[in-house]
């Protein structure tokens, strides 16, 4: 192999290349007059720019895009376009405000929240659950300017200043004409709460805003999913909104599409089940048109939104400024936390039921069960409380069973009624009715006890779903009481039904066919009765209703209604066995039979109109 030298020639000719480029180097090196005219040349550029930037801050803009400060020309074209309001340097950002319970993250473009986080919860698959999300809400205040033109808060870009009020944050937001003109949305939020102060004013705006046209406060949210079924969360997710009388109205829970006009409303809850967006105002709004539109048309696991909300509701003017304030709640539908802003009414925004129904749910069983799980788990806190309320009922239960053996006694003679008097209805009905007034039994009177829970059944019926305390909390197989149970996944779907299985309802249903059992199977003569229902029909049908419809209902409900009837089963074979004789109510019926009995206006009114159809189908015979 040949070994590479380097020569004399090689030395030379790397010599002449670095001194070629050496003399290069100093030849295009500028002179000193050169160098002073290039100073000149970028203190004049700087110059330009400073007294564009200058000039760009006075310069009201409203457009939702970023501006170069730089670009005179775009500037310029902002000045003539939007006038009033100015462009700020500061543009494109969030601001934060958080406390233990609570994020929210406010945009400078608009102004609003764009992201409200709930610190201490989780969705059904654990991931944290958000009021405001990825543009799902928006909230503006449109108005017309004193030249005509329509513009949105939407479309400003605010000044953020984050400061401390005691241990309290506060936010100023300013879309600014000037330093002493300016728009602003003022947001303090305390420590462990999720309420929100918030206050929108204006200053040295009177000569913009067109006096003789509202301003529109504009809001609309699309309520998120958080529950494992849509269909189930969006039953009891709505708009709900307070009259400043006190009133509580709802708008439909169900049509794909309501909207209404109201007058004087003082809040307004965007529900979303377990958790609320609510807006509430410390004087109230003159009128607001709210509109909720259905989004769930079936059991979806790929749809994210339950309803769509909107509000649009005039603001005044005082003195050709605007000053409102108002409050954010972004939290639990939580009776133990909205109780505490008592002064402005927002813990009747519960569905708790209406009427007699809601006030024995908030003021019954909400707090009693609340009593329950502070110190026992939560599954064994709806046993206690459904023995409790049994026990309770006991009495309504005794008097229906009494009237069941009564019926029992009589039923040898209703039989020979009905036989005697097979082809002529209303003879037979008199005649069986004659028997009940002497005996002094009334078949009603069955019913009256079972009439008497009804309160208790509808209150219970809206506690379980909407109890705050049962949210993802598990008993035995259940995994969230306030949920439907599953044991089984369908591979498909079964109408009415779902495409799981659910076991607490088929042992509530169980237990109910045996209750039915007890209670009807003794009084299936009255089912020979004109008029009455086919009561073995009910018997079987009550079991498949409950199986079918409670299959989607929370799980703390289907639990109840097992305990319940299991209970009342087994007081009923009590009454039965140990404090009913039935021989001392049939010598008790026989000696009220002795007894003249007298007639009450109601009764001789049915007996005479009786009398007067069998005498007129007599007379139609001959």
């Amino acid at each position: 192999m040949e070994e590479n030298k380097l020569d004399i020639k090689s030395i030379i000719g790397f010599v002449l290349i670095f001194g070629i480029l050496i003399y290069m180097f100093y030849q295009n090196q500028p002179t000193p007059e050169e160098l002073e005219a290039q100073k000149a040349e970028q203190e004049q550029v700087e110059a330009q720019k400073n007294k564009v930037e200058e000039e760009a801050e006075k310069v009201p803009v409203l457009e939702a895009k970023t501006i170069d400060p730089n670009d005179s020309t775009a500037v310029a074209q902002y000045k003539s376009t939007v006038g009033a309001f100015g462009y700020t340097k500061t543009l494109e950002g969030t601001t934060i405000l958080e406390n233990e319970v609570l994020k929210l993250e406010i945009s400078n473009k608009g102004g609003q929240i764009v992201e409200a986080k709930m610190k201490n919860f989780v969705t059904h698959d654990s991931v944290p659950v958000y009021l405001i999300k990825d543009g799902n809400a928006n909230f503006a205040l449109n108005f017309t300017t004193s030249d005509n033109r329509v513009l949105s808060t939407a479309d400003l870009f605010f000044e953020p200043s984050l400061t401390k009020s005691g241990d309290n944050q506060v936010l100023s937001m300013k879309a600014k004409v000037s330093d002493d003109q300016f728009l602003e949305y003022r947001y303090e939020m305390k420590p462990n709460e999720y309420l929100v102060d918030f206050t929108v004013r204006s200053q040295g705006l009177s000569g913009i805003f067109n006096t003789s046209k509202p301003v529109t406060l504009e809001w609309d949210l699309k309520g998120i999913r958080h529950d494992q079924s849509i269909r189930y969360e969006n039953r009891y997710t709505r708009l709900t909104y307070n009259h400043d009388d006190g009133n509580i109205s709802k708008l439909s829970e169900s049509s794909d599409f309501d909207e209404e006009t109201e007058e004087d409303v003082k809040w307004l809850s965007y529900r979303q089940h377990f958790f609320s967006s609510i807006l509430a105002t410390d004087n109230h709004f003159k009128t607001a048109k709210l509109t909720s539109t259905n989004l769930v048309e079936e059991e979806s696991k790929e749809l994210l939104f339950t309803k769509e909300y909107s509000t649009r509701a005039p603001l005044e003017l005082q003195g050709g400024e605007l000053s409102q304030n108002m409050y954010w709640y972004y939290g639990p539908t939580d009776v133990k936390v909205l109780d505490d802003y008592k002064d402005l009414g927002l813990v009747e925004s519960i569905p708790f039921g209406w009427g007699i129904f809601g006030w024995i749910n908030r003021y019954v069983f909400t707090p009693f069960y609340t009593f329950l799980s502070s110190f026992l788990p939560y599954g064994i806190a709806i046993i206690i409380m459904t023995i409790m309320v049994r026990l309770a009922l006991s009495p309504v239960t005794y008097k229906s069973y009494l009237s069941q053996a009564k019926m029992k006694v009589l039923k040898p003679e209703i039989a020979e009624i009905n036989e005697k008097y097979k082809d002529n209805a209303m003879k037979k009905q008199q005649e069986t009715m004659k028997v009940y007034n002497k005996a002094g039994v009334s078949p009603m009177s069955g019913c009256v006890p079972a009439l008497l829970q009804l309160p208790i059944f509808y209150a219970l019926f809206m506690f379980f779903p909407t109890s705050f305390a049962l949210r993802q909390k598990s008993f035995l197989w259940a995994e969230d009481l306030s949920s439907y149970d599953t044991i089984f996944e369908l591979p498909f779907t079964i109408p009415f039904y779902g495409d799981h299985v659910s076991l607490f309802p088929i042992l509530a249903s169980v237990a109910i066919f045996f209750y039915m059992q007890m209670t009807t199977g003794q009084n299936m003569q009255m089912q020979q009765q004109p008029g009455m229902p086919n009561m073995k029909f009910i018997m079987y049908l009550s079991p498949i209703m409950m199986l079918f419809f409670f299959n989607n209902y929370a799980s703390g409900l289907s639990l109840y209604y097992f305990i319940s009837n299991l209970i009342t089963i087994f007081i009923m074979l009590a009454i039965k066995n140990y404090i009913l004789d039935e021989d001392k109510i049939h010598a008790q019926i026989q000696e009220n039979k002795k007894k003249p009995k007298k007639e009450n206006k109601f009764q001789r009114k049915m007996r005479e109109m009786m009398e007067q159809a069998e005498e007129q189908k007599k007379s139609g015979r001959k």
